[in-house]
């Protein structure tokens, strides 16, 4: 853990809605895809005393509220900014003093750069901080543009580290090359709640960011470790999609496992990665998993990259 002192001056959130909704047209272009945000509304739920999430567009944000502060996970993309701090200031009158990126994609870390000029500590894996600063060329062949530096995140660590705040013992633990390599999974101790990421989807098919350092053996291995964390009452709040208990994460595990063996069979007969696709090893997986062509597609492709012996 790099030795940062955690230690912010306190952001007082009275105005800081008005504050945030100022940065929209700022950073409105640092959105994926240049998507219309405007009817986006954020949805909150309750899952604890102290615990919530928030669901806009983008990946599902956690927000622990108390005494010490506001701690959050994730802050989807930069122009809901606005609409996530107001949502926040119906929970809870206090600062926000953390956010935490479960991994480095804009649809979890596009508020960064929002909440550094309100003073929000921003904190993340060493991994994701380098992709942030490097990241990859875009589809067009582009050279890809640096966070700026209040998106980047001033604490990281690369081993499990541990924050205390408002009664709850809040642990960011490591999940090397999983989704990326920069995941991390956030356990909310005494809530008894998992945060994965994009690590584990309750929606649609994996998605091994090979781009990024994803693996399909540290996703394995991340989703060993929700399972290794988790008791019969644990509540997984994935990436993107419903809330879930240890067993949808096991059988999502064994169905990563049976799709697996089949691509990896098809491989050891000689099919071409296009025969692999024509032999659908995810058929009997597909009425049972939300998703659509292109997840399905996707995720047979990148297991074929991923088990096709380097020639």
């Amino acid at each position: 853990m790099n030795r940062t002192p955690i230690q912010r001056s306190p952001v007082i959130l009275a105005g800081a809605a008005a504050l945030a909704v100022s940065l929209l047209g700022a950073t409105a272009a640092h959105a994926q895809g240049q998507q219309d945000f405007s009817k986006v509304e954020i949805k909150t739920t309750k899952l604890a005393n102290n615990f919530y999430t928030l669901e806009g567009q983008g990946g599902t944000i956690g927000v622990l509220a108390g005494a010490d502060g506001v701690f959050m996970v994730d802050d989807e993309f930069a122009p809901l900014t606005g609409k996530i701090v107001a949502a926040i200031k119906q929970i809870s009158n206090e600062p926000i003093k953390f956010v935490v990126n479960t991994h480095v994609h804009g649809d979890h870390t596009g508020g960064n750069e929002n909440l550094g000029k309100m003073g929000v500590t921003i904190v993340a894996r060493e991994n994701l901080r380098y992709r942030l600063i490097h990241p990859n060329a875009g589809a067009n062949g582009q050279p890809g543009v640096p966070a700026p530096s209040l998106a980047l995140p001033v604490i990281t660590y690369d081993s499990p580290i541990t924050f205390h705040m408002n009664g709850e013992e809040v642990q960011l633990i490591p999940i090397p090359r999983a989704h990326t390599d920069g995941d991390t999974m956030v356990r909310f101790v005494n809530d008894d709640i998992i945060m994965s990421g994009d690590f584990y989807r309750s929606i649609q098919y994996p998605n091994i960011d090979r781009a990024n350092g994803g693996s399909l053996n540290g996703m394995l291995d991340g989703l060993g470790q929700i399972l290794a964390r988790s008791g019969p009452n644990t509540r997984i709040v994935p990436g993107h999609g419903p809330m879930v208990n240890r067993n949808e994460v096991m059988a999502h595990r064994d169905m990563i496992l049976a799709i697996r063996g089949r691509v990896a069979k098809l491989i050891e007969e000689g099919k071409t990665q296009e025969e692999v696709l024509a032999a659908k090893p995810t058929a009997d997986y597909d009425a049972k998993v939300p998703n659509s062509a292109e997840t399905t597609q996707r995720f047979v492709t990148q297991l074929y990259a991923e088990l096709k012996p380097a020639k």
